[in-house]
Protein backbone atom coordinates (compact mmCIF):
# COMPACT_ATOMS: atom_id res chain seq x y z
CA UNK A 1 0.00 0.00 0.00
CA UNK A 2 1.38 3.47 -0.91
CA UNK A 3 2.67 5.53 2.05
CA UNK A 4 3.04 9.37 2.86
CA UNK A 5 6.57 10.48 3.15
CA UNK A 6 6.36 13.36 5.42
CA UNK A 7 9.88 13.84 4.13
CA UNK A 8 10.31 14.33 0.84
CA UNK A 9 13.30 16.35 0.74
CA UNK A 10 15.16 13.79 2.73
CA UNK A 11 14.26 11.33 0.49
CA UNK A 12 15.04 12.65 -2.20
CA UNK A 13 18.28 13.42 -0.91
CA UNK A 14 19.01 9.78 -0.13
CA UNK A 15 18.35 8.01 -3.27
CA UNK A 16 19.81 10.72 -5.01
CA UNK A 17 23.39 10.10 -3.29
CA UNK A 18 22.68 6.38 -3.47
CA UNK A 19 23.01 6.20 -6.47
CA UNK A 20 26.62 7.95 -6.74
CA UNK A 21 29.46 5.60 -7.06
CA UNK A 22 32.51 6.42 -4.72
CA UNK A 23 35.27 5.43 -6.17
CA UNK A 24 34.62 7.39 -9.11
CA UNK A 25 34.31 10.43 -6.91
CA UNK A 26 37.66 9.56 -5.15
CA UNK A 27 36.28 7.82 -2.09
CA UNK A 28 37.49 4.75 -0.89
CA UNK A 29 35.53 1.76 -0.96
CA UNK A 30 36.05 -0.19 2.34
CA UNK A 31 34.23 -0.63 5.19
CA UNK A 32 30.50 0.15 3.15
CA UNK A 33 27.50 -1.24 4.16
CA UNK A 34 25.17 0.61 2.02
CA UNK A 35 25.43 1.81 -1.49
CA UNK A 36 26.76 5.43 -2.82
CA UNK A 37 27.97 8.14 -0.48
CA UNK A 38 27.83 8.75 3.10
CA UNK A 39 26.28 11.81 4.75
CA UNK A 40 29.64 13.19 5.46
CA UNK A 41 31.00 12.70 1.86
CA UNK A 42 28.19 14.64 0.50
CA UNK A 43 29.06 17.33 2.90
CA UNK A 44 32.17 17.26 1.73
CA UNK A 45 31.61 17.90 -1.88
CA UNK A 46 29.10 20.82 -1.03
CA UNK A 47 31.37 22.01 1.80
CA UNK A 48 28.94 22.48 4.42
CA UNK A 49 29.26 21.04 8.16
CA UNK A 50 28.39 17.06 8.15
CA UNK A 51 26.11 17.62 10.79
CA UNK A 52 23.83 20.14 9.28
CA UNK A 53 23.48 17.59 6.07
CA UNK A 54 22.34 15.49 8.24
CA UNK A 55 19.67 17.49 10.12
CA UNK A 56 18.76 18.43 6.43
CA UNK A 57 18.30 14.93 5.13
CA UNK A 58 16.16 14.08 8.17
CA UNK A 59 14.03 16.87 7.95
CA UNK A 60 15.64 18.98 10.99
CA UNK A 61 17.03 21.48 9.97
CA UNK A 62 15.64 25.04 8.72
CA UNK A 63 14.97 26.61 5.15
CA UNK A 64 18.19 26.41 3.16
CA UNK A 65 19.35 29.15 1.12
CA UNK A 66 19.91 28.98 -2.53
CA UNK A 67 23.53 29.07 -2.51
CA UNK A 68 23.86 25.64 -0.34
CA UNK A 69 21.39 24.27 -2.71
CA UNK A 70 22.97 24.74 -5.97
CA UNK A 71 26.18 23.46 -3.54
CA UNK A 72 24.35 20.50 -2.76
CA UNK A 73 23.29 19.57 -6.40
CA UNK A 74 26.62 20.03 -7.36
CA UNK A 75 28.03 17.50 -4.88
CA UNK A 76 25.00 15.28 -6.01
CA UNK A 77 25.83 15.90 -9.46
CA UNK A 78 22.36 16.38 -10.29
CA UNK A 79 20.71 16.89 -13.48
CA UNK A 80 19.02 20.31 -14.53
CA UNK A 81 15.61 18.83 -14.42
CA UNK A 82 16.63 17.13 -10.88
CA UNK A 83 17.95 20.51 -9.51
CA UNK A 84 14.52 21.96 -10.12
CA UNK A 85 13.31 19.27 -8.28
CA UNK A 86 15.77 20.10 -5.63
CA UNK A 87 14.31 23.45 -5.37
CA UNK A 88 11.14 23.14 -5.24
CA UNK A 89 11.08 20.93 -3.07
CA UNK A 90 13.08 22.87 -0.29
CA UNK A 91 12.39 26.08 -1.06
CA UNK A 92 8.56 25.98 -3.44
CA UNK A 93 9.93 27.88 -6.51
CA UNK A 94 12.05 26.55 -9.22
CA UNK A 95 16.11 27.86 -9.16
CA UNK A 96 16.62 31.36 -10.75
CA UNK A 97 17.45 30.88 -14.44
CA UNK A 98 20.94 30.65 -15.82
CA UNK A 99 21.10 31.50 -19.60
CA UNK A 100 23.17 29.40 -21.51
CA UNK A 101 24.06 29.80 -25.28
CA UNK A 102 21.60 27.79 -27.65
CA UNK A 103 23.52 24.98 -29.41
CA UNK A 104 21.30 23.84 -32.28
CA UNK A 105 18.39 21.80 -32.10
CA UNK A 106 17.95 17.90 -31.77
CA UNK A 107 17.61 16.12 -35.52
CA UNK A 108 14.10 15.00 -33.24
CA UNK A 109 13.29 18.39 -33.30
CA UNK A 110 14.31 19.23 -37.11
CA UNK A 111 11.73 16.28 -37.81
CA UNK A 112 9.20 17.60 -36.58
CA UNK A 113 9.53 21.10 -38.20
CA UNK A 114 10.04 19.04 -41.77
CA UNK A 115 6.95 17.10 -40.65
CA UNK A 116 4.88 20.75 -41.02
CA UNK A 117 5.04 20.35 -44.53
CA UNK A 118 2.77 23.72 -45.04
CA UNK A 119 3.15 25.20 -41.98
CA UNK A 120 6.11 27.82 -41.40
CA UNK A 121 8.22 26.45 -38.29
CA UNK A 122 10.99 28.15 -36.74
CA UNK A 123 13.07 27.65 -33.24
CA UNK A 124 14.39 30.41 -31.97
CA UNK A 125 16.60 31.35 -28.78
CA UNK A 126 16.05 33.51 -26.10
CA UNK A 127 17.83 36.37 -27.46
CA UNK A 128 15.87 35.64 -30.78
CA UNK A 129 18.54 33.71 -33.10
CA UNK A 130 16.79 31.41 -35.64
CA UNK A 131 18.70 28.40 -34.90
CA UNK A 132 16.11 25.70 -36.72
CA UNK A 133 13.16 26.35 -39.34
CA UNK A 134 11.13 24.45 -42.30
CA UNK A 135 11.02 24.42 -45.40
CA UNK A 136 7.61 26.43 -45.83
CA UNK A 137 9.50 28.90 -43.65
CA UNK A 138 12.32 29.63 -45.85
CA UNK A 139 9.42 29.73 -48.81
CA UNK A 140 7.40 32.58 -47.04
CA UNK A 141 10.14 34.31 -45.13
CA UNK A 142 13.06 34.41 -45.98
CA UNK A 143 15.66 32.28 -47.01
CA UNK A 144 17.67 31.57 -43.63
CA UNK A 145 20.41 28.94 -45.30
CA UNK A 146 21.76 31.92 -47.50
CA UNK A 147 22.19 34.56 -44.65
CA UNK A 148 25.74 34.45 -42.13
CA UNK A 149 24.77 32.98 -38.56
CA UNK A 150 24.45 36.78 -37.22
CA UNK A 151 22.36 37.50 -39.57
CA UNK A 152 19.48 34.75 -38.70
CA UNK A 153 18.48 37.11 -35.96
CA UNK A 154 14.27 38.16 -35.78
CA UNK A 155 15.24 41.92 -34.72
CA UNK A 156 17.79 42.53 -36.92
CA UNK A 157 15.63 41.02 -40.14
CA UNK A 158 12.91 43.15 -38.70
CA UNK A 159 14.80 46.26 -38.18
CA UNK A 160 17.92 45.90 -40.80
CA UNK A 161 16.28 44.33 -43.80
CA UNK A 162 14.22 46.43 -46.74
CA UNK A 163 13.51 43.06 -47.67
CA UNK A 164 11.83 41.70 -44.69
CA UNK A 165 10.42 45.29 -43.71
CA UNK A 166 8.77 45.16 -47.05
CA UNK A 167 6.92 42.20 -46.88
CA UNK A 168 5.17 43.33 -43.74
CA UNK A 169 1.74 45.47 -44.51
CA UNK A 170 1.80 45.88 -40.44
CA UNK A 171 5.33 46.14 -39.58
CA UNK A 172 4.79 49.36 -36.98
CA UNK A 173 2.79 47.41 -35.04
CA UNK A 174 4.73 43.58 -35.45
CA UNK A 175 7.94 45.42 -34.85
CA UNK A 176 6.12 47.22 -31.64
CA UNK A 177 4.81 43.72 -30.46
CA UNK A 178 8.27 42.01 -31.17
CA UNK A 179 10.34 44.43 -29.38
CA UNK A 180 8.04 44.13 -26.01
CA UNK A 181 8.21 40.58 -26.79
CA UNK A 182 12.04 39.97 -26.72
CA UNK A 183 12.32 42.09 -23.92
CA UNK A 184 10.06 39.99 -21.11
CA UNK A 185 11.63 36.73 -23.19
CA UNK A 186 15.25 37.87 -22.29
CA UNK A 187 14.40 39.03 -19.06
CA UNK A 188 12.97 35.39 -18.29
CA UNK A 189 15.95 33.65 -20.06
CA UNK A 190 18.05 35.55 -17.53
CA UNK A 191 19.85 36.82 -20.94
CA UNK A 192 19.31 40.33 -20.34
CA UNK A 193 23.09 41.27 -20.03
CA UNK A 194 23.69 38.96 -22.93
CA UNK A 195 21.29 40.40 -25.36
CA UNK A 196 22.28 44.22 -24.28
CA UNK A 197 25.41 44.16 -26.86
CA UNK A 198 22.50 43.27 -29.31
CA UNK A 199 20.31 45.75 -27.94
CA UNK A 200 23.11 48.86 -28.54
CA UNK A 201 24.43 47.52 -32.10
CA UNK A 202 20.17 48.07 -32.89
CA UNK A 203 20.04 51.47 -31.52
CA UNK A 204 23.12 52.50 -33.41
CA UNK A 205 21.54 50.76 -36.55
CA UNK A 206 17.83 51.67 -36.18
CA UNK A 207 16.21 54.94 -34.50
CA UNK A 208 13.04 53.18 -34.59
CA UNK A 209 14.36 50.32 -32.43
CA UNK A 210 15.84 52.75 -30.72
CA UNK A 211 12.50 54.70 -29.92
CA UNK A 212 10.59 51.39 -29.01
CA UNK A 213 13.16 50.30 -26.73
CA UNK A 214 13.01 53.29 -24.50
CA UNK A 215 9.33 52.49 -24.63
CA UNK A 216 10.00 49.64 -22.15
CA UNK A 217 6.46 47.67 -23.43
CA UNK A 218 6.48 43.72 -22.27
CA UNK A 219 4.68 41.73 -24.04
CA UNK A 220 4.32 37.80 -24.08
CA UNK A 221 4.66 36.33 -27.68
CA UNK A 222 1.29 33.83 -27.19
CA UNK A 223 -0.40 33.22 -30.31
CA UNK A 224 -2.07 35.79 -32.87
CA UNK A 225 -2.45 36.11 -36.68
CA UNK A 226 0.48 37.54 -38.60
CA UNK A 227 -0.25 38.93 -42.57
CA UNK A 228 2.14 38.79 -45.15
CA UNK A 229 2.63 40.38 -48.45
CA UNK A 230 5.06 37.68 -50.83
CA UNK A 231 6.37 39.23 -53.89
CA UNK A 232 4.79 36.49 -55.83
CA UNK A 233 2.04 34.63 -53.62
CA UNK A 234 0.80 37.84 -52.81
CA UNK A 235 -0.63 38.53 -49.26
CA UNK A 236 -0.94 35.57 -47.20
CA UNK A 237 -2.30 35.62 -43.02
CA UNK A 238 -1.03 32.52 -40.25
CA UNK A 239 -2.41 32.52 -36.99
CA UNK A 240 0.74 31.63 -34.96
CA UNK A 241 1.47 30.25 -31.55
CA UNK A 242 4.62 29.89 -29.47
CA UNK A 243 5.47 27.27 -27.74
CA UNK A 244 8.18 25.97 -25.01
CA UNK A 245 10.70 23.31 -25.64
CA UNK A 246 10.83 20.85 -22.80
CA UNK A 247 13.90 20.47 -21.36
CA UNK A 248 15.48 23.72 -23.60
CA UNK A 249 14.80 26.52 -21.79
CA UNK A 250 16.92 28.83 -23.78
CA UNK A 251 14.76 27.73 -26.67
CA UNK A 252 11.37 28.00 -28.48
CA UNK A 253 9.34 27.20 -30.82
CA UNK A 254 6.66 28.89 -33.07
CA UNK A 255 4.45 27.42 -35.60
CA UNK A 256 2.65 29.61 -38.82
CA UNK A 257 -0.91 28.05 -39.69
CA UNK A 258 -2.31 29.30 -43.06
CA UNK A 259 -5.55 31.11 -41.87
CA UNK A 260 -7.51 29.76 -45.03
CA UNK A 261 -7.66 27.31 -47.46
CA UNK A 262 -6.29 29.49 -50.01
CA UNK A 263 -3.51 30.70 -47.94
CA UNK A 264 -2.35 27.36 -47.80
CA UNK A 265 -2.25 26.80 -51.26
CA UNK A 266 -0.59 30.14 -51.61
CA UNK A 267 2.22 28.53 -49.55
CA UNK A 268 2.10 25.03 -51.21
CA UNK A 269 2.56 26.74 -54.67
CA UNK A 270 5.60 28.35 -53.02
CA UNK A 271 7.11 25.56 -51.16
CA UNK A 272 6.35 22.86 -53.88
CA UNK A 273 5.95 24.85 -57.89
CA UNK A 274 6.70 21.75 -59.37
CA UNK A 275 3.28 20.36 -57.91
CA UNK A 276 1.34 23.11 -59.02
CA UNK A 277 2.79 23.33 -62.69
CA UNK A 278 1.86 19.58 -63.09
CA UNK A 279 -0.99 20.22 -61.16
CA UNK A 280 -2.26 22.30 -64.55
CA UNK A 281 -0.71 20.18 -66.90
CA UNK A 282 -2.80 17.23 -65.59
CA UNK A 283 -5.98 19.37 -66.23
CA UNK A 284 -4.89 20.18 -69.59
CA UNK A 285 -4.35 16.53 -70.31
CA UNK A 286 -7.78 16.05 -69.46
CA UNK A 287 -9.33 18.65 -71.10
CA UNK A 288 -7.79 17.65 -74.46
CA UNK A 289 -8.59 13.92 -73.51
CA UNK A 290 -12.39 15.09 -73.63
CA UNK A 291 -12.03 17.04 -76.72
CA UNK A 292 -10.96 13.80 -78.58
CA UNK A 293 -13.41 11.77 -77.23
CA UNK A 294 -16.04 13.98 -78.45
CA UNK A 295 -15.20 13.22 -81.96
CA UNK A 296 -13.71 9.47 -81.27
CA UNK A 297 -17.78 8.20 -82.69
CA UNK A 298 -18.19 10.81 -85.29
CA UNK A 299 -16.83 8.69 -88.71
CA UNK A 300 -14.83 11.50 -89.97
CA UNK A 301 -10.94 10.41 -90.22
CA UNK A 302 -10.03 14.31 -90.93
CA UNK A 303 -12.04 15.32 -88.02
CA UNK A 304 -10.72 13.64 -85.34
CA UNK A 305 -7.20 14.41 -86.82
CA UNK A 306 -7.77 18.22 -86.37
CA UNK A 307 -9.24 17.53 -83.17
CA UNK A 308 -6.11 15.11 -81.89
CA UNK A 309 -3.53 17.60 -83.56
CA UNK A 310 -5.18 20.19 -81.48
CA UNK A 311 -5.51 18.69 -78.05
CA UNK A 312 -1.47 17.97 -78.63
CA UNK A 313 -1.09 21.49 -78.99
CA UNK A 314 -2.72 22.56 -76.02
CA UNK A 315 -0.99 19.55 -74.21
CA UNK A 316 2.40 20.91 -75.47
CA UNK A 317 1.67 24.81 -74.39
CA UNK A 318 0.84 23.37 -70.99
CA UNK A 319 3.97 21.89 -70.36
CA UNK A 320 5.37 24.90 -71.59
CA UNK A 321 3.78 26.73 -69.34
Amino acid sequence: MPTTDDNVLGTFLRDRRTKLDPAVLGFSLTRRRTPGLRREEVALRANVSATWYTWLEQGRGGAPSADVLDRIGRALMLTQVEREHLFLLALGRPPEVRYQAAEGVTPRLQRVLDSLEFSLGLVKTSTWDIVAWNRAAAAVFIDYASLAPGERNILRLLFCNPGVRAKMPNWESDARFAVAAFRLEAARAGASETSQALVDDLCRSSPRFAAMWLDNDVSTYGEGVKKIEHPIAGPLAFDYSAFAVDGRPDLGLVIYTPATPADAERVRSLVKPETSVAARTSVKLKRGAKDWDMVADSGNAKTRGRVHAAAQRKVQRGRRG
